[in-house]
């Protein structure tokens, strides 16, 4: 019995040592490494799949992109010190979706804007190319559509949405859009495109990454539900009646005014004219003693 006694001793100081808790300790992280592998190979794939989506993103880029933005997406100054592409360093996966997905890119020359058009590239393209972006530097993601859409709302609460996006368009955006979104000059050749009937997910990278002449309105300018607020106003200007007659594109009192003096004025005018070209003249008679 003193035997036993004395070897569950020296077991029990064996086990109280530092060397027995490192031992443990090195059990416990195998095991927890084997369930993780064990129990998510989901994600070991996902990450393969994503760096196989920046190998193709980088492709792509170097063909289509590297001309006017350098082959490592820092841009390329000209001789006179513009800049005849500017760093895509941190501008974000929803930077690429925007201006690829609309078509606005690649560019067919260097300007001061760069209109909409078909779009060149795939969506699985397009999501390549803003990966490898998003990989030059953190930025902007694309946003979902959660972000942006006003499902799931009561009909209450998405005309108070309304409401609100229609206060800050007013405030921030008429100066440039037109209160009703239909676009307007700019000055050194740029202008502000239309943008009723715009896809939302559109509307809402625009607003998050400022493409273009455009100011950046980031989350910490316009949050992501007032960013939702002002796509849920655009998206009202749709179903509102034109209570004026004709609209005329909604454009604003300037051609409104035009085609008052030009058309209605000039219509009256042609009138007068013609009535007084057509009426019967009188002639007086001699009369004869």
């Amino acid at each position: 019995m003193r035997l036993l006694n004395r070897s569950a001793g020296r077991l029990s100081r064996h086990r109280r040592g530092p060397v027995a808790g490192l031992v443990v300790l090195l059990l416990g992280l195998l095991m927890a490494g084997g369930l993780y592998a064990a129990f998510a190979p989901a994600q070991a794939d996902s990450s393969a799949s994503s760096e196989e989506q920046v190998a193709q993103g980088r492709d792509l880029f170097l063909v289509s992109c590297a001309f006017c933005h350098g082959q490592n997406g820092e841009g390329v100054p000209t001789q006179d010190g513009n800049q005849l592409g500017p760093s895509l360093v941190g501008v974000g996966a929803a930077a690429v979706d925007f201006q690829v997905g609309t078509g606005r890119m690649p560019m067919v020359q260097p300007g001061a804007q760069a209109p909409e058009k078909p779009p060149v590239f795939t969506d699985d393209e397009i999501a390549a190319l803003g990966a490898y972006v998003a990989s030059l530097g953190p930025g902007p993601a694309v946003p979902d559509e959660s972000d942006y859409s006003t499902e799931g709302m009561t009909d209450e609460e998405r005309q108070a949405a309304i409401v609100r996006g229609g206060q800050i368009f007013l405030t921030n955006c008429t100066a440039c859009h037109n209160f009703e979104g239909s676009g307007g000059a700019m000055p050194r050749g740029g202008y502000a495109p239309k943008i009723r009937g715009v896809e939302p997910r559109y509307i809402y990278e625009a607003l998050l990454t400022g493409p273009q002449n455009m100011p950046n309105f980031g989350n910490g300018n316009l949050s992501p539900d007032e960013k939702r607020d002002v796509i849920a106003y655009l998206g009202s200007l749709d179903e509102m009646p034109s209570y004026g007659g004709f609209g005329l594109g909604g454009l604003g009192p300037v051609p409104e005014g035009l085609a008052a003096w030009i058309g209605g004025i000039g219509i009256l005018v042609g009138a007068a004219v013609w009535i007084a070209a057509h009426t019967t003249r009188s002639s007086k008679k001699k009369v004869e003693a």
